[in-house]
């Protein structure tokens, strides 16, 4: 639903991307692409089985090609988060902040639909597409 200066969606209405062809990967919802919101990135991930992996091991630089702080806040069901080796259990209503883009971060699901928002960007820098994204939005610049 939207008006020009406003839109609204379910996450159920945010169609699914796939981004890699492996079994017990967690659905892609590209919130970002869906509105074109070109001031921040974000996504939301939703582990369809218990320990299914939710957010795929990776740093925000070699992998990423970017340098992004990121705010992962798991919004149903419950996650444990492993950050540079660092496990860090997140049930719903939790915050996880990586901060170091050098530092290798994951989850998995420990419940069914466990779904998880992902904001971030570069401090200091206008907001840019990931590399990784870009292929995915035909509207990146």
């Amino acid at each position: 639903m939207a008006d020009g200066s406003w839109s609204s969606a379910h996450i159920s209405e945010i169609p699914s991307l796939v981004y890699e062809e492996e079994p017990g990967e967690a659905d892609w919802k590209p919130v970002r692409i869906h509105f074109g919101i070109r001031a921040f990135g974000t996504n939301a991930y939703i582990g369809r089985s218990a320990g299914e992996e939710v957010i795929g091991e990776h740093t925000e630089t070699d992998e990423s090609g970017t340098q992004h702080e990121e705010l992962y806040y798991v919004i149903t069901g419950h996650a444990t988060f492993t950050v540079d080796g660092e496990e860090i259990d997140a049930p719903a209503g939790t915050f996880v902040y990586v901060r170091d883009p050098d530092a290798s971060r994951s989850a998995v699901a420990r419940e069914a639909e466990t779904t998880v928002l992902c904001l971030g960007g570069t401090p200091g820098e206008a907001f840019a597409v990931s590399p990784w994204e870009r292929k995915y939005d035909p509207d990146a610049a």
